[in-house]
């Protein structure tokens, strides 16, 4: 019987669903909205409504399956104790039971169990992606912020209270730009897709650049993707905020590589799409920054997750994960 996994997503403004199997192809998918009103009992039944509908139709393409689980990520998402908790970005306030409830809806699962979204995305590197053989790594998600999964000795490290990992959080610059977290100087204020644009936009004030391919963007409207296209025109400013961005990730990596001594780094997210114009500025840096015991070891890869299923790849991981314990 062909075993699968169920993986959700929660984001800001959508729920992913998807039904994987044991080598990370997505069967069938689906979302929902995740709503405004802040009302957690109702999301959790249009949430299950939406996962039985998904189990009902995977199960028309084949009815000899066997559902194992669901692993769900979420924003601020606590492995230890199933609950979200006070994410900014949802309209769920406080401690949310998020498994708990779940739970209710699915007493049949095997295995259900949450995690934060860059926790997901590390597990579902290991367990589908350029992980796979790898017991020590980093994995850093490039997107509205900068997140980070850490694996030691083949497990997920979530620290005394489930929240390790926060790499993101690290200060780069102190009293530097306002972070989304209300801190000053952090990695993810300047590493982020929205960091990218706030450096973009400070390079054409500073230069006057109004030459720019850039320069006729609003900042709502520029996004990693446009920076990317400018830099392979051979536009300065979209140049100089690689070569940046670069080296501003790679002194952020050399401060985790000397925490942890992985085998490789994982980057992961939009900006990665970019390629070199952002891998060999941070891996320059990177090594700039390492101790000589650490200089030309550490491998910077990218994800070998695909793109558009990587949430929900990620998130079914974690059913594998807690059943081969």
């Amino acid at each position: 019987m062909k075993k699968v996994a169920i993986g959700v997503d929660i984001g800001g403004t959508n729920t992913a669903i998807g039904i994987v199997d044991e080598a990370g192809n997505v069967m069938v998918k689906d979302n929902i909205t995740t709503p405004s009103h802040g009302d957690i009992d109702r999301y959790i039944s249009d949430l299950a409504i939406a996962i039985q509908e998904l189990i009902k139709s995977v199960k028309l393409l084949n009815s000899e399956l066997e559902i194992l689980g669901i692993g769900i990520g979420a924003p601020n998402g606590n492995y230890y104790s199933g609950t979200i908790e006070y994410a900014p970005n949802l309209s769920f306030r406080g401690v949310v039971h998020l498994v708990k409830l779940l739970r209710a809806h699915f007493p049949e699962m095997q295995a259900l169990a949450l995690t934060n979204d860059a926790n997901a995305a590390a597990i579902g590197e290991m367990i589908y992606g350029g992980a796979k053989d790898m017991k020590n790594f980093v994995m850093f998600t490039l997107g509205t912020g900068v997140g980070s999964g850490i694996v030691v000795n083949g497990d997920l490290v979530y620290g005394h209270d489930g929240f390790a990992g926060e790499c993101g959080h690290t200060t780069l610059i102190p009293g530097g730009r306002l972070c989304g977290c209300t801190a000053l100087g952090h990695l993810e204020a300047y590493c982020s897709a929205s960091g990218m644009k706030r450096t973009a936009f400070e390079i054409m004030v500073q230069d006057n650049a109004t030459d720019s391919l850039l320069a006729d963007k609003s900042f709502n409207e520029l996004d990693s993707k446009m920076i990317y296209e400018a830099a392979q025109k051979g536009d300065k400013v979209a140049l100089e905020v690689f070569e940046k961005t670069g080296a501003w990730l790679g002194q952020g990596l050399a401060d985790t590589v000397h925490h942890l001594s992985p085998e490789a780094v994982f980057l992961f997210g939009g900006p990665t799409a970019a390629g070199d114009y952002i891998f060999k500025p941070t891996k320059e840096s990177m090594e700039k920054h390492l101790l000589p015991i650490f200089q030309d070891k550490i491998k910077i890869l990218p994800s070998q997750l695909k793109p558009g299923d990587a949430a929900i790849v990620g998130a079914s991981a974690l059913v594998w994960k807690e059943l081969n314990k």
